[in-house]
C-alpha cells in the first residue's frame, strides 16, 4: 500500500501509551521518542534500540491479521532479512521490533546496478523460507475490497464490471502455472532498508502464502521498472529469462495495480482521513487499463494457458 505520513490524522505522539509499552517489555532509561515516517495502518516510533509499531485495530477490514504479521515477521527475522521481533502486545495494538540503522531505499536507488541484485536476493530468501500462516491472493483481495466498498455505498466507474471480468480471466489463466510460497505482498521501496551489507525487508502486515510472481509484479510496479528492467529482475531471480515468466510477471503487475485501486475505493467508504482516496484509486485503475491495452495481452494469455 502507499505510504502516507498522517496516520489517524494526527501527529501527536502517544507518550503515555509508549511508556506503558516500554514498561511491559522491560525497557529502562530515558530515550527520545522519534516518529518514523510512513504507514497508513500504523504509527512507527524509534525509542532507543527498538521500534514501536502501533497499528490501527480497524485495519482488519483491509485483510490484515496482526497475529499472522507477528509470525511472518518473526520467521523473516529468523532468515536474517527482517528485524527481530521483541514483543507483540495486542492489548496495546503494538508490535515491538529491533531498530536497524540504515538507508531507506527509493525506486531510483533500488534500480542502481549495485543495489538491485541485493534486493532480489532478499526477496528470494523470503520465498524459499519456512511456511507463513495465512494465504494471500490479489484476486480474492480485490473481490473482498469491491464487496466491502459496495456495502459502504462507494460509487465505481462505469467500466468496473469489464475490469473485474478481465481480472477473473487472468486469475483463471494463471491457475496452471502459479506456485505457493511465503510472500511479502507489499514491496514498496520504503519497505527496503540498506545497512551497507544487506537489504532488510520491513512491514510484514500483508505477508502470507501466495504466488511469488505477485511479489515480483508488485515490486516491478512499485519501482516503475521498464521492460528491460523487468527482464533483469527475472534473470536475477531465476538465472534465466523465459517468455512465459514475463507474461506471469505482467499479469501480476496488473493484479497489483487493481489491488491498489480497490484498496483506494474501499478507503473512500471506511476512512476518516483527509486524503483523496478516489484520486489514488483512479490513478491505479487508469494504469491498469493502460497496461492491459498492450497488444501482447492476447498472446500472453494464450501462451500461459498452453503452458
Amino acid at each position: 500500500m502507499t505510504k502516507l505520513s498522517f496516520f489517524f490524522a494526527t501527529n501527536v505522539v502517544p507518550e503515555e501509551k509508549i511508556k506503558r509499552i516500554l514498561t511491559q517489555i522491560g525497557q529502562r532509561g530515558a530515550f527520545p521518542i522519534e516518529p518514523l515516517p510512513g504507514g497508513i495502518t500504523n504509527q512507527n516510533y524509534r525509542v532507543g534500540n527498538v521500534v514501536i509499531r502501533i497499528y490501527d485495530p480497524g485495519s482488519k477490514r483491509l485483510g490484515i491479521d496482526r497475529e499472522h504479521e507477528r509470525v511472518c515477521a518473526t520467521t523473516a527475522a529468523g532468515l536474517g532479512i527482517a528485524p527481530q521481533v521483541i514483543a507483540f502486545l495486542p492489548s496495546e495494538h503494538a508490535l515491538v521490533t529491533q531498530y536497524i540503522s540504515g538507508t531507506t531505499l527509493t525506486p531510483e536507488t533500488i534500480r542502481q546496478p549495485d543495489i538491485f541484485p541485493r534486493v532480489v536476493k532478499s526477496i528470494q530468501c523470503c520465498h524459499t523460507g519456512p511456511l507463513f500462516p495465512g494465504r494471500f491472493s490479489p484476486f480474492e483481495t480485490v473481490r473482498n475490497y469491491h464487496r466491502l466498498a459496495t456495502k459502504h455505498r462507494v460509487s465505481f466507474p462505469d467500466n468496473i464490471g469489464e475490469v473485474l471480468l478481465l481480472l477473473a480471466e487472468i486469475e483463471d489463466t494463471l491457475h496452471s502455472v502459479e506456485e505457493t510460497r511465503p510472500c511479502h505482498n507489499d514491496l514498496l521501496s520504503g519497505n527496503f532498508l540498506d545497512d551497507g551489507e544487506k537489504i532488510w525487508i520491513l512491514d510484514w502486515e500483508y505477508a502470507g502464502m501466495g504466488d511469488p510472481f505477485f511479489d515480483l509484479g508488485n515490486f516491478s510496479a512499485n519501482q516503475e521498472l521498464d521492460e528491460s528492467q523487468c527482464q533483469t529482475l527475472l534473470s536475477l531471480y531465476f538465472g534465466n529469462l523465459r517468455s512465459i515468466d514475463m507474461a506471469h510477471l505482467y499479469f501480476m503487475r496488473l493484479a497489483s495495480d487493481l489491488r491498489e485501486a480497490f484498496w483506494g475505493f474501499l478507503q473512500i467508504g471506511i476512512s476518516s482521513l483527509d486524503f483523496d482516496y478516489r484520486e489514488y484509486a483512479q490513478k491505479h485503475l487508469d494504469r491498469f487499463l493502460r497496461n492491459a491495452a498492450t497488444p501482447q495481452l492476447t498472446r500472453w494469455l494464450a501462451e500461459v494457458k498452453s503452458g
